[in-house]
């Protein structure tokens, strides 16, 4: 877990997050390869990109379709995700997917089944 939260704070610097001050890396584990993300804020705020969103683009752009494990860093953390990054990991990942909350002070693991219960899905289509 050290190697993670390492390898999170050393892009922290990365995110783009000028409006709100909350910078975000997040880093998932697909199919034995590693994908980050950072938040990318817009000052039309709805077009800003959270980082776990950005990190499941870049899994689907190299080829992955299934999430075993993300991990959310930020210094303001533990954070979980927000609804609409629940929902996105959702579809990649289902209700057992693990979800790592970092933070400087230390992690919690959750699973997605316990931050997103009674999930929309493909099964539900």
């Amino acid at each position: 877990m050290e190697r993670i939260r390492t390898r999170l704070k050393a892009h922290l610097e990365r995110a783009y997050a000028p409006y709100s001050g909350f910078p975000v890396v997040a880093l998932i584990e697909a199919e034995g390869e590693e994908f980050l993300g950072v938040n990318v804020e817009n000052a039309a705020y709805p077009l800003s990109q959270c980082a776990e969103r950005n990190a499941v683009a870049a899994m689907v752009l190299a080829g992955k379709r299934r999430l075993q494990r993300v991990h959310i860093y930020s210094p303001k953390g533990p954070i979980p995700p927000c609804g609409g990054c629940r929902q996105v990991l959702y579809e990649f990942g289902g209700a057992e997917a693990e979800v790592v909350l970092h933070g400087p002070q230390g992690y919690e693991t959750w699973t997605l089944g316990d931050l997103l219960p009674r999930a929309f899905g493909p099964k539900d289509l």
